[in-house]
């Protein structure tokens, strides 16, 4: 009889602590049907800010004359874990390519040519801007100059299964993707308010997205940024669960160990 009394109090208390979740707010896309979405953003190429760190490989004709515009562009070895990147995510090995800053006042420095105004340029533009220059100065004939960004990386937070920084090598990730290598959102997610902080003109521009609804999918803020910050809030169930966890926890603990005593006690 005390045996199955106190099982009875500790499936009690398990039980009052569990609270109901609404399967509605759980799912992604509740308003959509099968249907083709036209997506209304045209560019989604990042633009250059300040801080930002590029790597830019000029390669043409003459190796040994285009061997001076790539000497910054050397291998230093980097642990990934170190800097909380995630290599499956970002395809970021244990090595890491120094590169140019774009300093304070948007510039560059680029070998030969000078100071480079880089920030407000999209990467084709800057490839554009340098090969042009060394054209127009007999530098080199016919170069071919690629830029790509070292530090395009975004940071999901809050109610996902891992929260961490992402590395991402080919600079474009959704939001959805973001999410997805966070490991999805958890069952307490507040799926219809998820909290975008970006950065832009020395500015932060705040936004919350619903990803419950279709129309995320046409949403500017659809595809992230480099250095955005996805903040997933909790639900109430989960604080409130969390709350219940903190005060019944240690009174079900003793219920169960003051049964457990006046068994043993009847039992010898």
């Amino acid at each position: 009889m005390y045996s199955k009394l106190s099982m009875f109090l500790i499936l009690s208390g398990l039980l009052f602590m569990v609270s109901c979740v609404n399967s509605r707010k759980a799912i992604y896309f509740n308003n959509i049907q099968d249907t083709t979405v036209n997506s209304s953003l045209t560019n989604t190429e990042p633009v250059i800010q300040t801080n930002d760190l590029l790597n830019i490989s000029v390669t043409s004709l003459n190796p040994e004359a285009t061997m001076v515009f790539n000497t910054p562009n050397i291998t230093t070895p980097v642990s990934a874990t170190s800097t909380g990147t995630t290599p499956a995510a970002g395809g970021y090995g244990a090595s890491q390519l120094m590169g140019y800053l774009v300093n304070a006042d948007g510039n560059i420095k680029f070998p030969v040519l000078g100071l480079v105004k880089a920030a407000g340029l999209t990467k084709r533009q800057l490839e554009a801007l340098i090969t042009d220059s060394l054209s127009q100065r007999k530098l080199l004939v016919d170069p071919i100059v690629t830029a790509r960004f070292l530090n395009f990386r975004v940071t999901v937070l809050g109610e996902v299964a891992r929260p961490t920084t992402l590395n991402i090598a080919n600079e474009r990730i959704s939001i959805l993707e973001a999410v997805g290598l966070a490991g999805d959102l958890t069952i307490y997610a507040k799926r219809d308010n998820v909290l975008l902080i970006r950065e832009s003109g020395g500015q932060k521009i705040v936004k919350r997205l619903d990803l419950s609804s279709s129309e995320i999918l046409t949403s500017p803020y659809y595809y992230l940024k480099t250095n955005d910050v996805v903040y997933v809030e909790p639900r109430k169930e989960k604080i409130a669960s969390t709350s219940r966890t903190q005060q019944l926890l240690p009174i079900i603990l003793s219920a169960a160990s003051l049964v457990a005593v006046v068994v043993l006690h009847y039992v010898n």
